[in-house]
Parts: structure tokens; C-alpha cells; sequence
């Protein structure tokens, strides 16, 4: 099968991929001259009845929990037509931060419903790319021929709506998952026409092989990330400390700034440096992972012309003298690694007195091999069967997971005894914290935006079918 993208796009109901769900999907296949193959995917996914959208993403939006209950299909149904007609060979997954927001929201979908959260994005030659960091990369080095939005405050943007607006491309209703498709799939055709050379550099940088071969071959080059300031364009020139001890990846130093106000920390000073601190004005410490399979936008410093650092504010002979400088401060870079230990555990330590619930345990490793082989068992049993897989997995998620799977995707199909665990479990998880718990804040929530004086009647109306939602949410005993 010829290779082609996938552009893809979600609504959620929230912002967190561990807590919050996935209400619509939408994507269009391309081939790589990004002409559309077959008609676009377009679904709506059922919203179940333990979960509380937040209102401000319902208000974004537009869609409703009720409009998902009624023209919606379940997740389990989702995925099969995922697996079906989407996660085809060699496809080429797309979106506009969707590596950082759409892919997490999958990934969890595919876990909880007893789906690997990772080789839709692998295995027969599938991979996936993300056109945001293009899009800085392009806005920082080869800018001409596309129309550059600022916000409203005048700081540089690179919103989607903002790009398509100046650019001219047709982005009617922003925020629908499908129109989003189009839309980036409009900017990536302007890009590709516009600046065609790093187009293809950059599609083929999704590799993470070639990622890590261009890293350690460079001592030092062109980097875009939204960790960088919007003032450079997001972007700057780092050198590469070392590898990193956790992840597939590196950490690079940014070679604007001057190592001195750092070289005298402690790895422990160091590490309250690297956290982002709000409304701070102390420095912070110059360093960041770059992860080899996150599609990287990086560069050569070829690239750099005269016109491009002086936009970018770069001064060389200042990169060469911080480069000099990091290159006889070996013990530096090995406290640096020590703070990135202090910050890991810290992480750990948060984590331990976070009470999640298995939804939320994604990242607490892999599922054997025999488990996977259950899992893709359990996914083409019928719904009355599901029941019977209790205790053929040996991964205690899962075991937490089935009856989850069950009462989500299958209701019709619990028993008296399975129907009061899961009102038990519901009731649990909306109501445990009382007046913090869940539909506690839901509600406040919705009080304090019905205050709002700006509100139009649709968002009045839907305000109130989220107060009704809520309301059926409400637990029998209740």
C-alpha cells in the first residue's frame, strides 16, 4: 500500500488526556501531494455517565454530552472502525499539536479499551508527524510568501484560526474537530508551496533514528519548540549536554545564554532553576529534553542566514562563546544530570500521593505478551462474553479495566450484581469529596459562567443542557 497522511483532529471535554474524553473525531487521508483520498471520517463518541465534561470545553465546542448519547457510538465501536479503515499500513498520522494534546488523548482511549496505546503509530510502517513545530520552524527561518498572525495583545501567534484568517483559508467554524482537518490541511499545502525544501526536511525528521543521528552528528544546530520565547520565534541554537538517562533523547542547552549566573549551583539549585515558575523573574536554567521520536523541528546551522538572525536576534560569536564556555564545565553537565535525577523523584514522590484510578495509569509500563494476546481476545468477543475474562490477565490495570470496559462500552449487558458495582463505583467517583468532589465543582462551575454577562443564547441553552446532564448524572441513592 502507497504511503499517505492521515490529518486528524479531536474535541474532548477537557483538557487532560488522563481524566478528560474524547467526544469527536475527525480526519481526512491524503496522499503525499496532499490531494484527498476517499471521504473524511467524522464521528461523534458517546459520552458514559461517569464522567463530567468541564463546561468551558463544552462552551468551545458546541457539543454536548447529550448530542454524543444520541448520535454517538461507543468507544469500543470507535476503535474498530480506527482499526478498520484508519490505522491502515503506512499511514502517516498529522495534526496541529497533536502530538502533544490529540496522540495522548488516543493513546488513553486505545488503553482503556484494551487497545495497545502505541503501535498505531509504528508498526506496519505507520508514523506520525505534527505540523505546529513546522509551522514555528517555518515562521522562524523562511517566513516569505505566508502571511504571519499576531494576537491581540500583539505578540506573535501561531494559532490555527489565526493563521488560516491572514492566510486567507477557508476555516469556517474552528473548534469542530473536521473543520480543523481541512484547515490544516490547507496551511500544510501552503507550506509545502510556499517553503517546499523544509517541508520534506522536516517530514523526514519524523524518523527518530534520523533525529538522533542529526543530534549526535551536530555540535550544534537550530532548534523551534514552544518552550523557546515567542520574541525568537520560538526558536534558537542549542548543543547537546548529554544523553538523557530516561528517555529516548538528550538534553540540549540553549546557547543564547550565558552559563555563568549557573555554574556555581548545586545539582539541587540547579533543579529549583529548571521549574517554570509563573509571573517569575528570576533566570531559569537554560536546558530542555529533545525526544527523539517527537518529530523534532530542528536544523543545520546552514540554515541560518543574515536576514534570519537578525530576526531571530541571534549573535554567533556570542553562540561560539557559550559553546567555549560549556565545553571545559564537564562537572556542570554532570549536576545537571544529577538535578534531573532530584526532579524525577520529586515526580515520583507526587505521584505515590496521587490516587489515581486506572484510567490514569497508562505510563505505568507495558503489557506482556500474553496479556496482549487476552486483550485482542477480549476486543473480538461478544459483549455477552466480556464477563469471562475475568481473571485471564495478569496486569492488574486490566483486571481493574474489565469491568470498566464492560459497563462503558455494553451496559445492556451487566448483571444485577455488575450494575450495583458500577453505581457504586460511579457514585464513588462523582461524589467522593463532597463538596470538592466532581459533580460538586460541576455545578459551581456552571453557576459562576451563567454569571457571565457576554453569553449568547446558544451558549445559554447550553449551559442548561449541561445543568440537565449533570442532574441525570445524580446517583440513584442520592
Amino acid at each position: 500500500m502507497a504511503a499517505s497522511f492521515y490529518f486528524y483532529d479531536l474535541e474532548t471535554t477537557g483538557f487532560s488526556p488522563r481524566t478528560a474524553r474524547v467526544v469527536q473525531f475527525a480526519g481526512q487521508r491524503t496522499d503525499l501531494d496532499l490531494q484527498s483520498l476517499g471521504e473524511p471520517h467524522d464521528l461523534l463518541i458517546k459520552l458514559t455517565d461517569d464522567v463530567v465534561p468541564d463546561p468551558d470545553a463544552v462552551l468551545l465546542t458546541g457539543i454536548t454530552p447529550q448530542q454524543t448519547i444520541a448520535e454517538g457510538v461507543t468507544e469500543a465501536e470507535f476503535l474498530r472502525i480506527f482499526e478498520r479503515e484508519i490505522a491502515t499500513p503506512d499511514t502517516i498520522f498529522v495534526g496541529f499539536n497533536s502530538l502533544r494534546f490529540d496522540d495522548e488523548f488516543m493513546r488513553y482511549l486505545l488503553y482503556r479499551n484494551f487497545c495497545d496505546a502505541y503501535e498505531w503509530q509504528w508498526q506496519d510502517g505507520r508514523s506520525r508527524w505534527d505540523l505546529l513545530d513546522l509551522t514555528r520552524m517555518t515562521r522562524a527561518l523562511r517566513p516569505e510568501g505566508i502571511n504571519w498572525p499576531v494576537d491581540s495583545t500583539g505578540k506573535p501567534s501561531n494559532r490555527l484560526e489565526l493563521l488560516t484568517s491572514v492566510n486567507k483559508l477557508d476555516h469556517q467554524n474552528a473548534h469542530n474537530a473536521l473543520s480543523d482537518v481541512n484547515a490544516t490541511i490547507a496551511l500544510a499545502q501552503l507550506i509545502r508551496d510556499k517553503q517546499p525544501k523544509l517541508f520534506d526536511f522536516l517530514l523526514k525528521m519524523r524518523d527518530k533514528k534520523r533525529v538522533a543521528e542529526f543530534v549526535h552528528a551536530e555540535p550544534a544546530f537550530v532548534y523551534s519548540s514552544g518552550k523557546y520565547a515567542s520574541e525568537f520565534e520560538k526558536t534558537t541554537v542549542v548543543t547537546t549536554l548529554a544523553d538523557h538517562p530516561t528517555r529516548g533523547g538528550v538534553l540540549v542547552y540553549d546557547l543564547r545564554y550565558d552559563l555563568a549566573p549557573f555554574a556555581n549551583f548545586s545539582a539541587s539549585e540547579l533543579a529549583e532553576a529548571w521549574k517554570w515558575k509563573k509571573d517569575s523573574n528570576e533566570p531559569r536554567l537554560p536546558v530542555k529534553a529533545l525526544q527523539f521520536n517527537h518529530c523534532p523541528a530542528i536544523a543545520p546551522l546552514s540554515v541560518l542566514d543574515t536576514v534570519s538572525r537578525e530576526r531571530l536576534g541571534l549573535d554567533m560569536d556570542v553562540i561560539k562563546k557559550h559553546h567555549a564556555q560549556l565545553a571545559i564545565m564537564k562537572d556542570w553537565t554532570k549536576r545537571v544530570l544529577e538535578a534531573l535525577q532530584l526532579l524525577e523523584q520529586q515526580k515520583q514522590a507526587s505521584f505515590l500521593i496521587d490516587e489515581r484510578t486506572v484510567d490514569e495509569q497508562l505510563y505505568d509500563g507495558f503489557f506482556d505478551k500474553s496479556d496482549k494476546t487476552e486483550m485482542a481476545g477480549l476486543r473480538a468477543a461478544e459483549p455477552a462474553d466480556i464477563s469471562s475474562f475475568d481473571g485471564r490477565f495478569t496486569d492488574q490495570r486490566l483486571k481493574n479495566l474489565l469491568p470498566l470496559y464492560k459497563a462503558r462500552n455494553y451496559p445492556k449487558e451487566l448483571t444485577v450484581e455488575e450494575r450495583s458495582v458500577w453505581e457504586s463505583y460511579r457514585n464513588d467517583k462523582l461524589l467522593g469529596g463532597k463538596e470538592q468532589g466532581r459533580l460538586a465543582r460541576y455545578f459551581k462551575r456552571l453557576d459562576e459562567l451563567a454569571q457571565r454577562p457576554d453569553l449568547s443564547a446558544q451558549q445559554q441553552y447550553i449551559l442548561e443542557e449541561l445543568r440537565l446532564y449533570g442532574q441525570s448524572l445524580m446517583p440513584e441513592d442520592v
